[in-house]
């Protein structure tokens, strides 16, 4: 085969040590390095004297970022899927695995994964630890619900959202060991004064002492979230500045709001000119179907495994996009989930929230609704040959006549 980079390098990296095979014209040497800062240095140091060009790696786990991280800016990384460079099974050692990682780059033969700058990659880091606090104080909330049900107080029966101003004062004064319903109830703002009657039956219950110390233990724990989430709030605000303009646009866009947009932003980034195609990026975000054609048959295709923090960002965006009456995203929504079901239909709205944002960033323009009846006008004519025929089958006799345009 043609060799296409001369001076190469394969690493196989482990969580404890880095196996380095250097192939150049003058030979191959294999050598093993640890994995502390020092060592990787020395590493740098030693592809540095083959006066190596390109460096490849897999992508394994969280192993390959120091690595990486140090030789970025000296050499040509290519940072392969462990999936697409399996070596020959049976044939599996730590310094094979490194000389066939080297042997496929020096041929040209690992396709590299898209690993974004090193801004970039800091704000990405900042927004996933912002998702996963977020997550982790939902779920501390539903744990506080899961006491109070134990204790026989439904006051999720009545608030709807049992963490509000309202609900948050009562549970607090629970915990501080207040016992009258009438006195909880009277702590009610705004509207949840109205059913002060079905909260005082609500908050009747049995709560003991440990249920008391633990949900004391769950409010200073959902506080410290808060406070931590607010921090996170404001660093990814003053990083994201520069691209104020870029959020506005894709805020534009139906069931999208800032931290969304923030959310997804620090996933594909600004440069939509790295994938060739909105397909391409769909596809890396795992919200495209997957192709499964057998005998000329085509089977179930499952969606693609992609970016699993930029896939929940583009569902929530479409789960609250088919809210919005009146879009073509809710038109979308309702047109599939009558053939298709849900879950089917959310994912293929996502994936046209993800088309429309990478085009508005490749195009430069803003987003335009095409409206609620965009499919009924893409399709007139069979709409109303099927309309026809259903009234006809309940033994009408129709005559269509157009009396005015049909759409605006």
């Amino acid at each position: 085969m043609e060799v296409i980079h001369e001076r190469c390098c394969g690493l196989d990296v482990h969580k404890k040590k880095v196996v380095a095979c250097v192939m150049t014209p003058e030979g191959k040497e294999v050598r093993t390095f640890g994995t502390m800062t020092q060592d990787l240095l020395g590493l740098a140091g030693w592809i540095n004297d083959w006066r190596v060009t390109h460096v490849a790696m897999e992508s394994t786990g969280v192993y390959w970022k120091p690595v990486y991280n140090l030789l970025e800016g000296d050499f040509s990384l290519v940072l392969g899927n462990a999936n697409h460079i399996k070596n020959v099974p049976g044939r599996k050692t730590d310094v094979k695995d490194a000389e066939w990682i080297a042997d496929l780059l020096r041929h040209g033969l690992i396709r590299g994964s898209f690993v974004p700058e090193r801004w970039q990659r800091e704000l990405r880091e900042l927004l996933r630890y912002r998702t996963s606090l977020t997550q982790e104080a939902t779920r501390e909330a539903n744990r506080v619900q899961k006491v109070l049900e134990g204790a026989n107080i439904k006051l999720g029966d009545v608030a709807s959202d049992v963490l509000g101003a309202s609900g948050r004062a009562m549970i607090e004064a629970i915990a501080q060991g207040v016992d009258d319903p009438k006195a909880l109830a009277d702590l009610a703002k705004g509207r949840l004064r109205d059913k002060l009657p079905a909260l005082e039956k609500a908050l009747q219950g049995l709560i003991g002492p440990h249920q008391r110390m633990i949900i004391h233990c769950q409010l200073r724990h959902l506080t410290f979230l808060d406070e931590e989430i607010a921090r996170l709030d404001r660093e990814v605000a003053e990083r994201m500045i520069p691209f104020d303009e870029s959020i506005q646009q894709i805020d534009d866009v139906p069931g999208i709001g800032t931290r969304t947009a923030q959310a997804i932003l620090g996933e594909i980034g600004m440069d939509m000119s790295r994938f060739p195609t909105a397909s391409h990026l769909a596809s890396w975000a795992g919200v495209s179907p997957g192709n499964n054609v057998s005998a000329g048959k085509r089977k179930r295709g499952r969606t693609t495994r992609g970016n699993r923090w930029l896939r929940s960002a583009l569902v929530q965006a479409a789960r609250a996009a088919v809210r919005t009456s009146g879009t073509y995203l809710n038109a979308q929504y309702h047109r599939l989930a009558a053939r298709r079901g849900d879950k089917r239909a959310i994912i293929a709205v996502a994936h046209s929230i993800l088309t429309i944002i990478y085009n508005m960033l490749h195009n430069k323009t803003r987003y335009e609704d095409l409206g609620v009846q965009y499919f009924d006008k893409r399709t007139s004519q069979s709409l109303i040959r099927r309309t026809v025929q259903r009234l006809e089958r309940m033994g009408y006799t129709v005559t269509i006549a157009e009396k005015e345009p049909v759409f605006s």
